[in-house]
């Protein structure tokens, strides 16, 4: 199946009302699988999102012959083969649609002794990654891409890596996750400074399993000779699938909803943080600490927005979550202003056009910028909107529909599966009325 092959039409208005845990968290479940497969003895992993990236994730690691079981639904079984005990796989590791896949793939195999080959979907194919391969050729790495810099790449084996220090100049958690994952391999210590702070759960797991590193202010150094030790996982629920809901119960008159075991990293906590700006009314319950991540079950009602200019500090902890933060200001009293943003523009889609696009279609005031966007709250109306393939433009727009005063059509959105498997069945539950057509 293509993803042009499904479309969602979501009739206008309603309430979202109930409680409910959303995805496991992806960084985490991605990360989980790695870490799990290069340690030595059985990591048990529960909450484990099983969609279409991750799944990728986990197909690549079987194809470089590490046994992993899949219990029940949301359990994974890694028996480990260690830092040094994977195998050539047959043929090209193919990762779909998953940059987070491809981008620490292509840290930890160049340190490996065979050559790899790394491909994608068509939209992984257009996504730059001369951002990992420039630093990692640095440290040794023999890796050839496109003439652009783009997928597939072709990692030669049996290259001696050495260890650098790397200033970022982009905030990047899949930069900082791949440097990291080739530190392990490398002679000498590996560290990366970044510019603004950005998802640490690399650093997280990487203690969980029990090899060293450190961590000075916004430096993280890391030395290749430790050992991961097999433990177990509980995946929280994901803050960027929870996003989606903490908007629309914000943004649909009389929403009271209840979000469980909802992860709330500090360097995830963006869209809880421009939300409290925007007026929400959001409240944390049951904190509590699992595996080394803070989790909270999240309780937001409905309020009226206002638009704020979203401090720059804050952009790295909602990369993710811009597109239905977007929805949020289309729907708040006045201006909201996004500056410092330019990363969005090489995601899945570029983010800003994309969203300026189906924001305009709606009848909004949406204005691009070369790093950010100008959006006037206003009243959605209905429309048809193209979400090129993106799952998070595409669920941003079912959310979209909550305040609009016409369905709303949105085509290519089979990608949503990458990231939220159960995204129609949870919104429907919770009160959206969303069909899915083929």
């Amino acid at each position: 199946m293509t993803s042009t092959a499904i479309e969602f039409f979501v009739q206008p208005g309603g309430t979202l009302q109930g409680a409910a845990r959303v995805a496991g968290d992806k960084s985490i479940s991605h990360r989980s699988i790695m870490l799990g497969a290069l340690a030595e003895g059985t990591t048990h992993i529960q909450g484990f999102l099983e969609g279409e990236d991750t799944l990728a994730t986990l197909a690549a690691f079987r194809a470089m012959g590490v046994e992993i079981e899949r219990p029940s639904e949301q359990a994974v079984t890694i028996h480990g083969v260690g830092l040094h005990g994977l195998k050539a796989p047959e043929q090209a590791l193919d990762l779909g649609n998953s940059g987070t896949s491809m981008r620490l793939l292509s840290g930890l195999l160049s340190g490996q002794s065979f050559d790899v080959t790394l491909i994608g979907d068509e939209s992984l194919s257009r996504r730059p990654m001369r951002r990992v391969t420039t630093p990692l050729a640095d440290m040794g790495a023999e890796i050839e891409t496109t003439e652009s810099g783009t997928p597939p790449l072709h990692i030669k084996g049996a290259a001696k890596l050495t260890g650098i220090h790397y200033e970022m100049p982009i905030a990047s958690a899949q930069v900082k996750s791949c440097l990291l994952l080739a530190g392990l391999y490398a002679e000498g210590e590996t560290s990366v400074t970044e510019p603004a702070p950005t998802r640490d759960h690399t650093e997280r797991m990487l203690q969980s399993f029990g090899y060293p590193i450190q961590i000075e202010g916004n430096r993280v150094s890391i030395k290749s000779g430790g050992r991961l030790q097999a433990t177990d996982i509980d995946v929280p629920a994901d803050i960027s699938s929870a996003a989606f809901f903490m908007v629309g119960a914000s943004i649909a008159s009389g929403s009271d909803v209840t979000l469980l075991h909802v992860g709330i990293n500090p360097t995830r906590i963006g869209v809880l943080n421009i939300l409290r700006l925007m007026g929400a009314n959001i409240e944390l319950l049951n904190e509590r600490d699992v595996g080394g991540e803070p989790v909270a079950d999240i309780r937001i009602r409905a309020s009226q927005l206002k638009g704020i200019r979203i401090p720059e500090d804050q952009v790295p902890l909602a990369i993710d979550e811009f597109p239905v933060l977007f929805v949020a200001a289309a729907c708040a009293e006045g201006e909201t202003v996004l500056t410092g943003a330019e990363e969005l523009r090489v995601k899945e889609s570029d983010r800003i056009q994309v969203m300026a696009d189906g924001l305009q279609t709606l009848g909004i005031q949406a204005d691009p910028t070369a790093d950010g966007i100008v959006i006037q709250g206003g009243q959605l109306q209905g429309g048809t909107i193209n979400s090129h393939g993106d799952h998070r433009i595409a669920m941003a727009f079912t959310i979209a529909a909550l305040r609009a005063n016409a369905p709303i059509q949105i085509l290519d959105c089979a990608n949503v599966a990458t990231s939220f498997p159960n995204f129609v069945s949870l919104a429907r539950e919770l009160g959206i009325e969303l069909q899915q057509a083929i």
